[in-house]
């Protein structure tokens, strides 16, 4: 039996999960347009590769991958590409990016699908190109290219695949939903992933409060692969986060500012381990999702498994939405979630949730309060951070001192704002505090660039100057050497003695 150890915080905030109805999954009925960001991951956006008019099949390449940090996008279904254009993507700033539009035709043709029978027989480079072509990004976190993490790093090695299936955040289900519905698509895909990193261990984290998953897990699991563990551990938010899984389930701390594989560890999400799997076995590239519809402002609220690209507003109104009891529309949970400006914009690989709470069932937080200091902030980070620090050293712009106190070690989970007594939106601060210190590097990498031309430019003015003087030195030397003579005389004695053997040659003619 594995040993469950504890994390520092965390909180018991109400779990509203039944709402969603964990376990079915519902399908809903074909968008009349899809809307496809290439930017759904961190990393470079893919590049376009069809134009507007072309016609395209599911599982067709639409836009292929722009350097090792980036992967590709493919169409859901047939249809013809209307725009490649700036659309409104989910982010929380309402912000426009290039997105490929397509009317799909109804059909739902597809391109031949060609999977691998046995992957044991290639080798695990081959079978990260096939995860990499397949566009799979993290589906549980900020969306991370997939084959950026599986590919083998000098002095690193992995001897533990972690399978995240805490999903702790209140109302969301997916993950739920999907260890219930695909458990021997996890387990083959956890098998895979192992099988590429070389791991000997595969543990598959369920949280408590998820006996249905995990009893599916266990059965999946059973007599397959004897490196499997399936573990259940005591529910607490933010357990699903991926230092904090980690953590609980080998007692191991990742690094500040490191990664999993630095201990050895590679964590991916369950609807990631599935993606995997379609990839490898079945040739078929990511273009689907499950989505968590959750919140009384919805009639039919439950799990869609959706195509990406879908307009929000097609699953809102497959779900019985009822805008007049909605205050805001989230995208993600209530913790970690933002709300969105319009529900006009589409679901892409990372969205795992859209909340559509009433007023009373979500309430819109009241105005902020001085901040008391009552250190209940700190008590609740799961990172062992002085939120409070934080929050006044944000509020001075003071990045020297954030990034002293550790501030990208936050994982913004929202447990020090839920604590807080005044309502201060803590993670709104020091959100705003890694966009300035991450744009002042940015800066100091545009200035350290821009030095760096001038010196170069300098450098080579000053050696072409050189050049030129050393050119012109060797020409006077030359012309003073030809000046004076071979023999070495003397030019004002010579020219002298040149003149008077004229005029004694002219005294001689008379």
């Amino acid at each position: 039996m594995r040993k469950i150890h504890d994390i520092h915080g965390g909180i018991h905030p109400p779990e509203r999960k039944a709402l969603s109805r964990p376990g079915e999954l519902q399908t809903p009925p074909m968008p009349g347009r899809l809307v496809l960001p290439l930017s759904q991951h961190i990393g470079k956006p893919a590049q376009p590769v069809v134009a507007v008019g072309d016609q395209v099949l599911g599982g067709q390449l639409i836009a292929e991958a722009e350097g090792p940090v980036s992967v590709p996008v493919h169409a859901p279904t047939s249809g013809t590409i209307t725009a490649v254009d700036r659309f409104a993507i989910p982010h929380a700033s309402g912000l426009e990016d290039c997105c490929v539009e397509i009317a799909p035709d109804g059909t739902d043709r597809w391109v031949e699908l060609n999977g691998i029978d046995d992957y044991r027989a290639f080798e695990p480079s081959e079978l990260v190109s096939l995860a990499r072509n397949a566009g799979i990004a993290g589906m549980g976190g900020a969306g991370f290219p997939t084959a950026v993490k599986l590919m083998a790093r000098e002095g690193r090695s992995i001897d533990t695949v972690i399978i995240n299936g805490t999903e702790c955040e209140p109302y969301i289900t997916a993950d739920d939903t999907i260890m219930q519905c695909q458990p021997r698509e996890i387990v083959l895909g956890a098998q895979m992933l192992a099988y590429i990193v070389g791991a000997e261990h595969i543990v598959i984290g369920v949280e408590d409060n998820k006996p249905t998953a995990f009893a599916a897990m266990r059965d999946a699991a059973s007599g397959i692969d004897n490196r499997i563990e399936v573990v259940s551990f005591p529910t607490k938010y933010p357990s699903g986060g991926e230092k904090q899984l980690i953590e609980i389930l080998t007692g191991k701390q990742v690094p500040s500012g490191g990664l999993p594989s630095d201990i050895g560890i590679l964590c991916n999400n369950p609807g990631t381990a599935v993606a995997i799997y379609e990839a490898i076995a079945n040739g078929r590239p990511l273009t689907r999702r499950i989505v968590t519809l959750t919140g009384e402002a919805l009639q039919n609220p439950g799990n869609f498994e959706a195509m990406l690209g879908t307009p929000i507003s097609h699953l809102l109104d497959a779900a019985g939405y009822r805008a007049e009891q909605n205050n805001r529309l989230i995208h993600g949970g209530p913790m970690m979630g933002f709300a969105l400006h319009s529900a006009d914009i589409p679901i892409i690989k990372t969205t795992n949730c859209i909340l559509a709470p009433t007023e009373q069932e979500l309430p819109t937080p009241a105005p902020a309060q001085p901040c008391i200091r009552c250190g209940m902030c700190a008590e609740a980070c799961p990172a062992e951070l002085l939120p409070q620090q934080l929050y006044w050293f944000a509020r001075a712009k003071d990045n020297d001192s954030l990034e002293q106190h550790n501030l990208f070690d936050c994982i913004e989970c929202g447990a020090c704002s839920w604590v807080c007594p005044s309502q201060i939106p803590l993670v709104q601060y020091y959100r705003a505090g890694k966009a300035a210190i991450n744009e002042a590097r940015q800066e100091k990498v545009r200035s350290d660039r821009s030095r760096a031309r001038f010196e170069a430019r300098q450098e080579r003015v000053e050696r072409e100057a050189a050049e030129r003087e050393a050119k012109r030195a060797q020409r006077k030397a030359a012309a003073q050497r030809k000046a004076e003579g071979s023999d070495g005389e003397d030019p004002v004695k010579a020219a002298i003695a040149r003149a008077k053997a004229r005029k004694q040659a002219e005294e001689s003619t008379e």
